[in-house]
C-alpha cells in the first residue's frame, strides 16, 4: 500500500509541516510498510516525528521504550497538545497513577504510551499488553542499548523478550548517537 498522501496528510493535520525533513519520508514509509527500521539522524533532525506519524497512521497503541522520564513527559506534554491521545508509564508516577495508565491503555484511549525499559519487569504492564493490538514499538535513544544494556540498563537486554511477548511488532530504533 502507498502511505505517500496519508503520510503528508498526516504530516499537515497533526504536526502542522508542509514538508518531511531530511530522510523522514523514508524512514515513515519503511515503517509504515512493514520493515524494521533504524534511523540515525542528527540531533533535532526530527526522529520523533518518524515513530509518531506511523503510530497515528496504525490501529492499536505503539510503544516507544525511551530512557530519559524527562524527554518521555515532555513529548506526552507536546502530544496531548496537538491532540495526539498518548500516556508515559514511569518511576515518577504514583502506583494509582500507573495503573489508571495501564486500565486507560487496555481500553484503547492511547495512540502511544512511552515507557522506560525497567517496565519490562512488571506483571501488570505484560498482562495489559495481552489485551491490546501493538503494531508498532520504537526504541528512541537506542544506542542505549549497546552503552547501558549490558551494565547501567540491564532491562535493555529485554526488548527481544518484549517484542516476542507482542507477537513480534514492526520495531524501529532511532538515535542520533550511534
Amino acid at each position: 500500500m502507498d502511505y505517500s498522501i496519508e503520510m503528508d496528510r498526516y504530516l499537515k493535520k497533526y504536526f502542522g509541516y508542509d514538508s518531511f525533513l531530511l530522510a523522514q519520508r523514508d524512514v515513515i514509509g519503511s515503517i509504515l510498510q512493514g520493515n524494521n527500521t533504524i534511523a540515525i539522524f542528527p540531533t533535532g533532525g526530527g526522529k520523533s516525528i518518524c515513530y509518531q506519524l506511523p503510530a497515528l497512521i496504525f490501529p492499536g497503541t505503539t510503544i516507544v521504550i525511551s530512557p530519559l522520564i524527562s524527554l518521555m513527559k515532555d513529548q506526552v506534554d507536546e502530544l496531548i497538545e496537538l491532540n495526539i491521545p498518548a500516556a508515559y508509564i514511569s518511576s515518577a508516577l504514583s502506583d494509582r497513577q500507573v495503573m489508571k495508565t495501564i486500565y486507560d491503555m487496555k481500553k484503547g484511549k492511547y495512540k502511544i504510551i512511552y515507557i522506560a525499559p525497567e517496565r519490562f519487569y512488571s506483571e501488570d504492564f505484560l498482562q495489559a499488553l495481552k489485551d491490546i493490538h501493538v503494531p508498532f514499538v520504537a526504541v528512541d535513544e537506542a544506542h542505549c542499548i549497546s552503552q547501558w544494556g549490558h551494565n547501567f540498563r540491564p532491562a535493555y537486554l529485554k526488548i527481544k523478550n518484549l517484542i516476542e511477548h507482542m507477537g513480534s511488532p514492526i520495531l524501529a530504533a532511532f538515535t542520533a548517537t550511534a
